[in-house]
């Protein structure tokens, strides 16, 4: 018998370790599938029940009693659920495209988005980005409060014709149309540099806003381009996308030089600090405002991946004039004196 070469027996090694972890997630996408359905069948079965039978809404609370008696440890029947499942068959039945999709997801991220979506296009692009991406219940419930489907629709990028397929929708996902920077508590007369270094200051919350997956390496960031110098004001990195990203604040309203100096900045990254294993560096313009149409025709032309968003901040009073307004105290009072004069 021939001695085992070390090399080759590690690769074999991990070739069958992947023959079975695919095993595994094919096994646990049958049983998901088969819960799907069941689930599926029971809501039917309680819908076409209570309108043969006319029976109301004590079937569901007998029904989750006896199944709980009968399998007994068993999760998944308590009558909350077994409503679920009923207003899930209730929801989907009539809808052509969705039902083949839903079990391609867990439930609990089928109740979330059936619950917290307000129609089936938004239930849509949750379900195929859950199953596209993998998101996790608590990635799903940030993707959803941060309201990423209406982020998808109305965000103004040139992705579509700048970036591969595979890297296109998380992309877009990354990029918000609006940012809300009220936690940093500016007055109205501020410059650019002021809003950069309060937002470094604020990084933590600055990133949060960002979205999930953005890391910080640093603000003023220094290229070299022959014998010139040049600053990014924040560079980022996204995690899932490897790629850098360049952020240029800017306190005024969209402009479309804006964006040839962008175009400049992420093909000096692409050449000068992006390595080989990175896709290449995307661009965010944070303006205070922008003109939707301008947005479109600058960015039509651009061969770097760039999108362009705008920022609100919430404005916070004086030391000085916040010590001239009433306690709480004082407001409730004031506010009960009111009520009872309009009464």
């Amino acid at each position: 018998m021939s001695k085992i070469d070390k090399t080759t027996y590690i690769t074999f090694l991990e070739e069958i370790k992947e023959q079975v972890y695919q095993s595994q997630y094919e096994a646990l996408k049958q049983v998901n599938k088969q819960l799907i359905t069941l689930y599926w069948s029971i809501g039917k079965s309680i819908v076409d029940k209570q309108i043969t039978h006319n029976w109301g809404k004590s079937v569901v609370e007998t029904l989750s009693e006896d199944l709980q008696k009968e399998f007994v440890g068993v999760k998944g029947f308590s009558s909350r659920n077994l409503w679920r499942m009923r207003s899930f068959y209730a929801h989907y039945s009539e809808n052509k495209k969705l039902p083949p999709l839903v079990a391609e997801i867990g439930w609990s991220h089928n109740i979330l988005i059936l619950e917290k979506c307000k129609d089936d296009l938004e239930r849509e692009f949750y379900i195929q980005m859950t199953k596209k991406y993998g998101w996790t219940k608590n990635v799903l419930i940030h993707q959803i409060e941060g309201r990423s489907y209406e982020r998808f629709l109305l965000n103004q990028t040139n992705f579509d014709k700048t970036l591969e397929e595979k890297y296109r929708h998380q992309a877009k996902l990354a990029v918000k149309d609006s940012y809300s920077f009220d936690f940093l508590g500016m007055s109205e007369d501020y410059g650019e540099r002021e809003m950069e270094l309060e937002l470094i200051k604020n990084i933590r919350s600055f990133l949060m806003e960002m979205g999930n997956d953005f890391a910080f390496i640093g603000n003023q960031h220094r290229l070299v381009v022959g014998e010139e110098e040049f600053y990014i004001d924040i560079l980022l990195y996204h995690r899932r996308l490897k790629s850098l990203i360049a952020i240029e604040l800017k306190t005024t309203k969209f402009k479309p030089e804006y964006a040839g100096k962008l175009q400049f900045y992420l093909t000096a990254l692409n050449e000068t600090v992006k390595t080989e294993d990175e896709n290449p560096s995307i661009g965010i313009i944070i303006c205070k405002g922008k003109d939707r149409t301008t947005v479109e025709y600058a960015l039509k032309d651009m061969n770097s991946p760039m999108g362009v968003a705008s920022y609100t901040l919430k404005e916070e009073l004086p030391q000085d004039m916040r010590e001239l307004l009433p306690s709480a105290e004082e407001i409730a009072e004031h506010l009960q004196k009111f009520i009872e004069k309009k009464k």
